[in-house]
């Protein structure tokens, strides 16, 4: 069993922390100076975080260190490159984020502050978000002249619908904590300063699921969503049947039977 409250030595760079609490390992986006934007050092660390955990670890949270959660691109970067160089630069921000979403566990971002262009980006990579009532969301990729490029018109129209990305683009609106939750950017609004804690206790449930249904739900359920309905029901019947037939299904319903078992209550 591991410390309660430990560093992880990932070899990350200085704009990264890595510690973990028992089975959850937390990662830190530590440039505060820079509102937590996004260079390529800090993306190819987070890469290495999420491609390196200890088998042991069953869940992550990312936050931001700061007032912020991420104001995005580090543009400092983007004068540096042709259209070739972009595109490639691009797709390194798809592989590092889908190593996220598709990873080894499941991860949860607890948001503050700005929580902008790419730093929404990274956020919708996760798979719950929570968000501190400070948190504001903005697209202002239109106002500079360039495009989403960390797969967000990809993710984030699943999450709110291509109209409601579009208007964020084309008028720079910014969208507060409350209206975030409503829209369904956040699936829980926080009190400031209660995000940390609350990451981690969703955090710590969801290392409580057998890792079969963790890996089920992380890598089947979104490709099953997005396929027509007859493939989408034989892959399900698949991971069913691979889940159910498990040693530690076997035994976590056992137990539930037995009255052993966690029951569902209401909260």
């Amino acid at each position: 069993m591991a410390k309660t409250n430990s560093r992880l030595a990932l070899n990350l760079p200085t704009s990264l922390k890595a510690e973990r609490r028992g089975e959850i390992a937390i990662l830190t986006l530590a440039r505060p100076q820079k509102r937590n934007a996004l260079d390529d050092e800090t993306i190819l660390g987070v890469e290495r975080f999420f491609t390196t955990l200890p088998a042991d670890v069953r869940a992550a949270v990312i936050r931001g260190e700061g007032e912020h959660f991420s104001s995005g691109l580090d543009l400092g970067e983007l004068t540096r490159r042709d259209a070739a160089e972009g595109v490639q630069h691009s797709r390194m921000w798809h592989r590092v984020f889908d190593a996220i979403q598709f990873g080894k566990v499941p991860a949860v971002a607890v948001l503050h502050g700005a929580v902008v262009g790419g730093g929404l980006e990274l956020a919708a990579a996760a798979h719950i978000r929570v968000a501190e009532r400070s948190t504001y969301y903005a697209l202002p990729e239109g106002s500079r002249g360039i495009f989403l490029g960390g797969g967000g018109s990809v993710r984030l129209p699943r999450l709110i619908g291509v109209s409601r990305v579009m208007e964020l683009m084309l008028t720079g609106r910014t969208y507060s904590a409350q209206e975030g939750q409503t829209i369904g950017l956040s699936h829980h609004l926080v009190k400031n300063g209660a995000g940390l804690a609350k990451g981690i206790e969703l955090a710590r449930q969801i290392a409580s699921n057998a890792p079969l249904s963790n890996y089920a739900i992380m890598q089947a359920l979104p490709r099953i969503a997005e396929s027509d309905p007859a493939s989408g029901y034989l892959a399900e019947s698949l991971m069913a049947a691979v889940a159910q037939d498990s040693a530690e299904a076997k035994t976590r319903l056992k137990d539930f039977l037995e009255k052993r078992g966690k029951k569902v209550l209401k909260r």
